[in-house]
């Protein structure tokens, strides 16, 4: 091929404008000292766009919003930590941290205040829920709008999955957690609670549970699983407590659930409106993990959502409504 080809192929080869005009928010990585924890996280977004912060549940990471977060990012800023016990956040052994939601919360306030994220909406998923929760009742002014994507605070929101667990709650015995640890932390456990309730299993990356796998298997990480699965208990005797924030803060909310999840059935979803009457309720056909699944759908709802009710409303527009 001659060099006058070459340049001919080449322009032909180039991109259209409007090609050309299509931009993706990248998203980047970093750590951030928190409460004596390295804590890592996702971000996209410029710094001066309202905030989203992303949190994620049990066996994840901020990994589970690597699709959502460029979908959000051209109109906030969006952030993702891995709590403690998850993802690639180090916890020095000096720390002797103790792995209780009360104490993710508080790394997690620290977190917002080493960014300095002042006001925020929060997506709550599974652990998720509980750690936000706790967050915007010690700082309703702080907490613009929640998102709960199969993120409970009710009773009735708790299927029959928890069967076990529930059992380990009343009776902490050693024979009881050997049995979690047998049956839930095990990369079949993990591969299940990505694949349950999904129309084709097939397609749920296996990126996803591989990677929560290997982190689990990681020296004394189920021990820290185990002695969390124990605490959940004080997130369901707070119940009435979020309840109350519901009542009194009225936080606007969108509850986007995947309806097959067995952990956290649809009642759960539907309770939000006995406090909460003017909440945004939606179901899809899906499991768990409805991000593996319904990322479209759902990052098309946030962003309606958000963008009559988030963090884009004035400070004082927001305190008047509570």
């Amino acid at each position: 091929m001659s060099d006058a080809t070459s340049r001919t192929a080449t322009k032909r080869a180039a991109p259209s404008l409007d090609v050309a005009r299509i931009s993706v928010s990248l998203t980047s990585v970093h750590k951030v000292e928190a409460d004596g924890v390295q804590v890592f996280y996702r971000t996209a977004g410029e710094a001066n766009r309202p905030a989203i912060l992303l949190l994620h549940g049990f066996p994840s990471s901020s990994f589970m919003f690597r699709e959502l977060i460029p979908r959000l990012a051209d109109d906030y800023r969006v952030i993702a930590p891995d709590l403690p016990g998850f993802g690639f956040t180090e916890v020095p052994p000096e720390r002797q941290y103790s792995y209780t939601f009360d104490r993710l919360a508080l790394t997690m306030e620290a977190f917002t205040q080493a960014l300095k994220i002042d006001r925020y909406a929060i997506y709550a998923f599974d652990y998720g829920a509980p750690t936000g929760f706790r967050l915007a009742m010690a700082h309703p002014d702080r907490v613009t709008a929640i998102v709960s994507q199969n993120g409970n605070a009710y009773e009735e929101g708790l299927g029959e999955a928890w069967g076990p667990i529930r059992k380990y709650w009343v009776a902490p015995t050693a024979e009881n957690r050997d049995i979690l640890r047998q049956s839930i932390l095990t990369a079949g456990g993990t591969r299940w609670q990505y694949t349950h309730g999904v129309a084709n299993p097939e397609s749920v990356p296996p990126e996803s549970y591989t990677l929560d796998t290997a982190l689990l298997e990681r020296a004394g990480n189920r021990e820290i699983q185990l002695d969390l699965f124990l605490d959940y208990a004080s997130n369901v005797k707070l119940y009435p407590k979020f309840q109350e924030y519901f009542r009194k803060s009225k936080p606007p909310l969108l509850a986007i659930w995947g309806k097959n999840d067995p952990f956290f059935i649809p009642a759960g979803a539907e309770a939000f409106r006995k406090d909460l009457p003017s909440a945004k309720v939606q179901f899809l056909d899906t499991g768990h993990f409805a991000t593996e699944t319904h990322v479209v759908e759902i990052a098309s709802a946030m962003k309606d959502f958000l963008a009559a009710n988030g963090p884009n409303r004035p400070a004082t527009e927001s305190a008047a409504q509570r």
